[in-house]
This record gives structure tokens, sequence and C-alpha cells, in this order.
């Protein structure tokens, strides 16, 4: 795959490791380097790449030359990853998106900005998936399904046709969420979970 944009991954421990290998693997972009916060700059690089302190970021990779992604997994109930974005924008950065090759998913599902979408995943018709989303592999959202912004949604998981989920929940790996079923904001669901009513 032809690489068209640089790539800067916030972050240095397990899923920047992971999102490394899919960038460089399965999308367009080149990863140039990582960053952390000048408190977490513990070493100076990672896969022969250089981690460079966040706050100052611009001064080695210019925003319009490089864009963003947050591999910062669910803490602070995904607050911290969406921080990052937003901090990341107003330093003039788009924020990336990684959509497997092996990912399905229909033409008229709409999905925001700075997703994460895995291999295996079936995204249905008319689906809407936010902002800041993270959908690991093997899940599928059905038909007219809503998966809010700043979510994380471990593998293996179904959400039903015209079901909910709102914004900031983790919803852990092998839930099934049944047809029309609305999640409230601000919910964890503990893994396996049936839910077959409203979360509120």
């Amino acid at each position: 795959m032809n690489k068209t944009r640089k790539l800067v991954i916030i972050g240095d421990s397990v899923f920047p490791q992971i999102a490394y290998e899919y960038f460089t693997h399965d999308s367009e972009y080149e990863v140039v380097a990582f960053s952390v916060e000048w408190e977490y700059l513990k070493r100076e690089t990672m896969f022969d790449l250089p981690i460079v302190a966040f706050e100052s970021l611009t001064e080695t990779y210019s925003p319009t030359e490089h864009d963003v992604f947050a591999a910062v997994v669910f803490r602070e109930q995904n607050q911290l990853r969406a921080r990052f974005v937003r901090q990341a924008k107003e330093k003039g950065y788009m924020a990336a998106s990684y959509i497997s090759s092996q990912a399905i998913v229909s033409p008229s599902a709409k999905i925001g900005e700075h997703c994460f979408i895995c291999e295996a995943t079936v995204i249905q018709q008319f689906a809407e998936i936010g902002d800041n989303v993270v959908l690991w592999s093997g899940n599928q959202i059905g038909q007219r399904a809503v998966v809010e912004n700043n979510c994380f949604v471990l593998p293996n998981t179904v959400i039903s046709n015209r079901a909910k989920v709102g914004t900031n929940c983790i919803v852990n790996a092998n839930v099934s969420v049944l047809d029309e079923v609305e999640i409230a904001d601000d919910k964890t669901i503990e893994i396996s979970a049936l839910i077959s009513e409203d979360v509120k």
C-alpha cells in the first residue's frame, strides 16, 4: 500500500505497538514517531523510531505534514484519549483513523474521525459510528445501530439492529446488545453480558 501520509502515534505501551503494526502494514500512513507527555518520557525510541514529548511535538513534526493517532485505551472512561485528540487538533494536527482492509463496512454506514476498526468487524447498513471510537476485532454493528463518541468496544461483541451505545462507554468482550436497546452515556458493560433492555 502506498504511503501518502506521515503519522505520529501518541503513546508507547501495548496499544501503540499494536497500532504501529496495523498502520504500517495496512494503511496509507507511514509511522515516523511516537509521543508521550514529558512526565512519561522514559525512553528515547521504540521500533527504532523516536519517542518525543507531546508538549513540544510541533517543533519536530509539523502539523502540515503529519497526522496524529492517540493509541490510548479506556482510561478515564475514554476521556484521556479524547483529551489527546482535542489537544492535537488545537496544535493543528489532523486526527488519523484506521479501518482494517479486512473489515466489512457498508457504503451507507457513517464513521466519524479518529476511529480504530479492526479486522473481522462488520458494520452494517446505515449504522453510525461516532468520533474517537475503537472497535476491536470480530465485532458486529447491526443495521441502523449507533455507537456514539468516545467508546471502546472489545472483541466479538454484537450491537444489534437499531441499538444505541451512548458516549464514553466501554463494552467488554463477547457482549450481546439486542435490537433497539439503548445504553446510556458513561457505562461499562461487563464481559459476556446479554443486554436485553435499556441501561439507564
